[in-house]
């Protein structure tokens, strides 16, 4: 088939990849001038930050693109573990380092208060089932909305928010706040999250959090010399318009540079931008990024974890990218430059920077053309108003952080397996759609 995948970040790349494996003639267009989306770096004055994730959970998921795309990730990839997956500051000036392993977190949240670490591996262990629903009836294998497994379809229209369920998991705010941390860095109200959500604290303490050695940008520089090996035909700095559906069907994509004839098209950007696709997800909105200031430091770095959040309103969280740069970003009131909200943790870098990228939300959601959040939690019914992994349009499927329940590498990765498994190999997807 024909196959034209629109948006060169991880999803569109995921996609391609996978799907040129199975067979299929694809092209890949991409609306700016590099692919990898988010995945991607930022530089200034001789320094590099990651322009977005700095780890990932569930590695398999990568293991698992690279094997079905062609050689083993380890050929091309270091992927290191992380000993400790964050570590959260309180208010009240105490702080936990979260580990991987069940054991390991009971003893790190009993530092934090007698009886705490019990009651947090409890409450994730409570997430094994939804866990193992979630993954065999949702995240691994392609789902019709009409036609879900009744264990599934009875989480997924659950009333119970995240909000709930972690007060009545916890009489302690910190550890809801540990727990509730991923919801809301991505930008979503804990009101509006369904409690299956949560399962993040299951998968983190199951399987860890794992970068890239050299940064998390070298997966898509590798995802995009793969495309290349795969045969490809990659379009970049051009700008996909709309779908040309005939009869019904997909039939083209009209791009700023002309019509692309198309026999499938894989949408992994938001399908807002679509007309052909939008009046299907009008009921939705973006999870909007955080503010985001890169620094890059004359010295070294504090002493800092790979991740630190820094509970209070606003909530900033620090990466460290390496040993002279930070990432930090902030949610809620920032009524003051981050760096001095930062100082007043006792972190104050100021007299350090000597290079410095402001990004506002605006300003990711331009530079990438949607947001790599995805879709924001309005409810439980937001999961059936997200598209993907087909779509109304036949011969159209959704891929990346809008047809998933969640943003972040392991999600947009699954979303891409889900797409290429719906198309299926050269030989039997004529009649797919």
């Amino acid at each position: 088939m024909r196959v034209v995948v629109v948006g060169g970040g991880f999803g569109g790349l995921a996609s391609a990849v996978r799907l040129a494996k199975l067979g299929h003639e694809v092209t890949l267009v991409e609306r700016s001038e590099r692919l990898g989306g988010a995945l991607s770096t930022v530089t200034a004055d001789g320094f590099t930050w990651d322009a977005g994730p700095t780890a990932t959970l569930l590695p398999a998921v990568v293991r698992d693109l690279f094997r079905k795309s062609g050689r083993p990730v380890e050929r091309e990839l270091e992927l290191v573990p992380l000993d400790v997956l964050r570590e959260h500051r309180f208010e009240d000036g105490s702080s936990v380092r979260v580990p991987h392993g069940r054991a390991a977190q009971l003893a790190a949240f009993d530092e934090l208060g007698a009886g705490l670490g019990q009651r947090w591996v409890d409450h994730v262990g409570s997430y094994a089932d939804d866990w193992d629903v979630l993954r065999r009836g949702y995240l691994e294998n392609p789902w019709r909305p009409d036609a879900l497994p009744a264990e599934l379809a009875a989480r997924l229209d659950s009333r119970e928010t995240l909000h709930k369920r972690l007060r009545r998991s916890f009489k302690d705010e910190r550890l809801r706040l540990v727990a509730g941390h991923p919801s809301v860095a991505e930008g979503h109200d804990l009101r509006n999250v369904p409690a299956w959500a949560g399962v993040t604290a299951y998968v983190e303490q199951r399987f860890g959090a794992w970068t890239v050695g050299g940064g998390m940008a070298r997966l898509a520089d590798a995802l995009t010399d793969r495309l290349a090996t795969r045969g490809v035909t990659t379009l970049t700095g051009t700008d996909v318009r709309d779908l040309v559906v005939r009869d019904g069907r997909v039939a083209a994509v009209r791009t700023t540079s002309g019509e692309i004839a198309a026999e499938a098209v894989v949408c992994a950007i938001d399908p807002r931008r679509l007309p052909a696709l939008a009046p299907y997800v009008e009921r939705t909105m973006p999870a909007m990024p955080p503010v985001v200031v890169h620094v890059g430091l004359d010295g070294e770095v504090p002493d800092l974890p790979h991740e630190l959040v820094l509970h209070g309103d606003p909530m900033l969280v620090v990466r460290r990218n390496g040993p002279t740069t930070l990432t930090v970003h902030g949610r809620g009131r920032l009524s003051e430059d981050i760096l001095r909200a930062l100082a007043r943790h006792k972190i104050d870098v100021r007299a350090q920077v000597v290079a410095r990228v402001d990004r506002s939300a605006r300003d990711q959601v331009e530079l990438w053309g949607s947001s790599p959040y995805g879709v924001l939690w309005q409810g439980r019914g937001t999961v059936r108003r997200r598209l993907g992994p087909r779509t109304p349009v036949a011969g159209v499927y959704a891929a990346g952080a809008h047809a998933t329940p969640g943003a972040g590498i392991p999600f947009v990765g699954l979303s891409a397996a889900l797409v290429a498994a719906e198309i299926g190999p050269a030989g039997r997807a004529s009649s797919a759609g």
